[in-house]
């Protein structure tokens, strides 16, 4: 005869009352809410906008196969690795178009956003959760990232996860079994951020500091980022192997780039990307203004003794990764451009929703500097649907209607030919131009990553007595006032242009794009 194990009255869960699950609905609402805003917004005309030469070595990079595969991925440093892994599985199962390639990221940022609601319900409340989210639904980086086929979304998104997972560990009993899952949740995002870009690690030292105000579970803290350093070590390895030699193009510190972070902090612009709106100037002050009033809240309050408070850990998310990043940037290897920030700008808005939602702040004011902000953000991302700061699509489309079977083609750096090549695709008939630089015909599909090579004289003579007419494709060729490697490469394609006109006379140029656009130019004897 068979028993049925009866668990004792005292131990039986009790279940929720009305009111209990409808505010566990509400809490729920107020994370997957901004989550699906943001996700709308992302989504639209994602695959509308031009590839650019990063996402093109994304793709190219993606599309290898074994051995070439690695060497491409070892090139670039192991960074992104565990992006590039993710696109080759997407490659093989759905091919390389634009949607298939940028949906993770699109993906990526609105679960980032749900993340960041969520850490400002456990901290701060569901008003500031819903906050929180709709500000970072519209903030302009996170939507443009969240179009681009780049880990930058993705390490956003885990970096964010890290954070939630260090609040619900520093919420639970020490040693619990919960809390050991949490420090295992925590060390594993942390390794996953860094497995889509090294620029994840500069959030460590602030989530360090955070635990500053929780030591007893610095021990805790520690074993965690351990693992998730033994995790990281094959991508370390290739780091040091490939060294700092990608960030050639990143000036030391100055006024100038100052400005171009702060807007992209603010969500008020994405400097040099897009141009600046009517608006842009207007979302900025009143961020500023909001940004001070809630510092000014933040000084005011005090920590409780269970979780952190929501501007404790918006305030170290925001701080020490730029104080970090301009030490770096002035002591080493500069590091101090927008895009390595890019994991601070969800710490500005975690502040302000916190800020706007706050019992001492009037609803009045705190609810129309918040509909204000949102709108604000909003007017800066509309504009940039479909705008392609680099139109490949166009330059390529532009080449292929005026080419001749004669005719031949170079590009300067080499890493525009994969650009070019995406939107040829299948190479089909002898009208498609010659390629001469790089010389690899176009059924190689190699991945060409930062490399500025150029036409010797006596290649040079060669190209120029076999090809009645040359096209010169380029971007990315440098600066003339930018750091030594980038003024060598510009050098060098201004020698590559005068050779070209002592050779042809002069080209015949046109340019595709905003901030970085493709310059084609067509030579002919």
């Amino acid at each position: 005869m068979s028993r049925t194990a009866v668990r004792p009255q005292h131990l039986r869960p009790t279940p929720p009352s009305g009111g209990q699950a409808r505010a566990a609905w509400w809490d729920v609402a107020a994370v997957l809410g901004p989550a699906a805003v943001a996700l709308v917004v992302v989504l639209v005309e994602l695959s509308s906008r031009s590839i650019w030469i990063d996402e093109a070595a994304s793709v190219t990079i993606a599309a290898q196969h074994g051995s070439a595969l690695w060497a491409a991925i070892a090139h670039d440093g192991g960074s992104m690795l565990g992006y590039y892994l993710l696109l080759h599985v997407l490659d093989l199962a759905f091919g390389n178009g634009p949607l298939v390639m940028r949906l993770p990221s699109a993906l990526a940022t609105a679960a980032g956003v749900g993340v960041l609601a969520e850490i400002a319900r456990r901290c701060a409340g569901r008003r500031a959760a819903w906050a929180t989210g709709l500000l970072g639904a519209v903030s302009l980086p996170l939507v443009n990232w969240g179009q681009d086929a780049r880990g930058y979304a993705l390490m956003i998104c885990f970096v964010g996860a890290s954070w939630l997972a260090l609040v619900v560990a520093l919420d639970l009993p020490p040693g619990s079994r919960r809390a050991r899952r949490a420090w295992v949740a925590y060390a594993a995002c942390v390794a996953l951020a860094l497995y889509m870009t090294f620029v994840a690690a500069l959030v460590v030292p602030a989530q360090l500091v955070l635990v500053l105000f929780r030591r007893r579970r610095a021990r805790a803290m520690l074993v965690s980022l351990a693992g998730a350093a033994v995790a990281s070590a094959p991508i370390a390895v290739l780091a040091v192997r490939r060294g700092t030699g990608q960030l050639f193009w990143v000036p030391r510190p100055n006024a100038g780039e100052l400005v171009q972070i702060l807007k992209t902090l603010a969500s008020s612009s994405l400097p040099p990307s897009y141009p600046q709106s009517a608006t842009s100037e207007a979302l900025l002050v009143l961020s500023g203004v909001a940004l001070l009033a809630a510092a000014g809240l933040a000084i005011s309050s005090r920590a409780r003794a269970g979780a952190p408070e929501a501007w404790l850990v918006a305030l170290s998310w925001l701080t020490v990764p730029f104080a970090v990043d301009l030490a770096e940037s002035v002591v080493g290897q500069s590091i101090f451009e927008a895009r390595e920030l890019l994991l601070a700008v969800p710490a500005v808005t975690l502040l302000l929703g916190v800020g706007l939602a706050d019992s001492r702040l009037p609803a009045a004011l705190g609810g129309g500097a918040l509909a204000a902000l949102v709108v604000l953000r909003a007017l800066q991302v509309v504009p940039t649907y479909g705008m392609s700061p680099e139109n490949w699509h166009a330059a390529t489309d532009y080449v292929l209607s005026r080419s001749t079977k004669a005719d031949c083609i170079a590009f300067y750096p080499s890493d525009g030919r994969m650009a070019f090549r995406y939107y040829l695709g299948s190479p089909s008939s002898s009208a498609d131009p010659r390629p001469v630089l790089p010389s690899a015909p176009w059924t190689t599909d190699f991945a060409y990553v930062e490399r500025y090579a150029t036409l010797g004289p006596g290649r040079l003579g060669r190209v120029a007595s076999s090809c009645p007419r040359l096209w010169l494709v380029s971007s990315h060729v440098g600066s003339a006032s930018g750091p030594p490697q980038s003024v060598a490469h510009y050098r060098r394609y201004l020698a590559l242009q005068a050779s070209l006109t002592r050779a042809y006379g002069p080209g015949k140029a046109v340019a595709f794009g905003w901030s970085a656009p493709v310059d084609v130019e067509l030579f002919e004897r």
